[in-house]
C-alpha cells in the first residue's frame, strides 16, 4: 500500500464509508496557529482530530516523543479504530504532521494507513466537501498494537551508528541549522550535526507546491546521499516531525527498510558529550 493517496482517487475514498479520515495537523517551530481551532473551522466530513500532543509520551521532556504502545492503543481505540480500519491522515498544509502520524501508526503495526497527498488543500481542489464543527464520534474499540521496533531509533542506537558510521543518517533540518550558522529554536540545545550525517532539508523532497517529488527523483536524491537497498537509513530532524517527511520519501523511493530517530536533535543537542560537528567537509 503506497503511503500516498492523491488526485482523482480521493473521490473514491470519499464514497467509502469504512475509511477513517484523521486530521493530524500540529504546529512546527515558527508556526503559531491553533490546530484544533483550524480543524473545527474546516475538515473532511466524518473526520476526527488526531491530537499529536495527546499521542505523545506524557513523561518525556522532549517534544512529540512517541508514546508507549499501551498509551497509543488506548487513544486509538477510544477513537473507534481497530487494527483492521483503513486510516487516512491529512494535515492543513505543513506536510510533516500527516507524515509523522503515518509513521507512528506504522511503528505500532497499523498496515492500512495512508496520507492524502497535498493535505486538505488537495481534497478541496478536487471539489470535495468540507464541514465545520467538532468532528465525528465513534464507539470505542479494543486496539491491539504490534510494535515494529526496527522503525525507531533511540539515543543509544544513534551513538553506536555515529561511532561505527554503519548506516546513513539523513538530517531534515535546514542547512543553516545543520551547519550551526543559525541557532536552534529550542533553549539549551547546541548547534551543529552528528558526525557523518547528511543534510537533506525536508523541503528538498517536495516540489514548490508541497507535493512529493516523483519516486525516480527521490531515488536519485537518496542514492546521492549514500542510501542503497542494503544501508537501512535513519532520518532525524529537530523533534522527529520533519524527519517523517524524509521517511515517507524513502518509502516512495523504494527504500522501505528505514528508521526514524525519535529524540532527534532536541535530544542529541541537549545531551552532554554527544559528538557534534559543524564541519562542511566531513563527507
Amino acid at each position: 500500500m503506497s503511503p500516498l493517496v492523491s488526485g482523482d482517487f480521493l473521490h473514491t475514498l470519499a464514497k467509502d464509508g469504512s475509511i477513517r479520515f484523521l486530521d493530524a495537523t500540529t504546529t512546527l517551530p515558527g508556526e503559531t496557529f491553533d490546530p484544533r481551532a483550524r480543524f473545527t473551522a474546516c475538515h473532511i466530513p466524518g473526520s476526527q482530530f488526531f491530537d499529536m500532543d495527546a499521542f505523545s509520551d506524557p513523561q518525556s521532556t522532549l517534544p512529540h516523543t512517541v508514546p508507549s504502545a499501551a498509551h497509543f492503543a488506548h487513544l486509538f481505540g477510544k477513537m473507534g479504530i481497530t487494527p483492521q480500519t483503513h486510516v487516512v491522515f491529512y494535515d492543513q498544509g505543513n506536510v510533516a504532521s500527516a507524515c509523522r502520524a503515518w509513521w507512528m501508526t506504522k511503528l505500532f503495526g497499523h498496515e492500512k494507513t495512508q496520507i492524502i497527498h497535498g493535505g486538505l488543500a488537495a481534497w478541496q481542489q478536487q471539489g470535495l466537501p468540507v464541514e465545520q464543527g467538532e468532528g465525528a464520534d465513534y464507539p470505542t474499540q479494543i486496539y491491539h498494537p504490534q510494535t515494529e521496533y526496527s522503525r525507531i531509533a533511540g539515543l543509544g542506537d544513534m551513538l553506536e551508528h555515529v561511532r561505527l558510521q554503519n548506516r546513513p543518517i539523513l538530517d531534515a533540518r535546514s542547512a543553516a541549522r545543520f551547519y550551526g550558522t543559525q541557532p536552534e529554536p529550542r533553549a539549551g540545545v547546541k548547534s551543529g550535526h552528528m558526525p557523518g550525517s547528511r543534510n537533506i532539508p525536508y523541503k528538498n523532497v517536495l516540489d514548490e507546491k508541497g507535493f512529493f517529488l516523483s519516486p525516480p527523483a527521490l531515488e536519485a536524491l537518496f542514492l546521492q546521499a549514500g542510501v542503497s537497498a542494503t544501508t537501512h537509513p535513519i532520518t532525524t530532524c529537530g523533534s522527529g516531525m520533519t524527519a517523517a517527511v524524509l521517511t515517507v520519501a524513502l518509502e516512495l523511493a523504494g527504500f522501505r527498510s528505514n528508521a526514524l530517530y525519535d529524540g532527534s536533535w532536541a535530544e542529541w543537542g541537549s545531551t552532554p558529550n554527544t559528538p557534534i560537528t559543524t564541519d562542511k567537509n566531513h563527507d
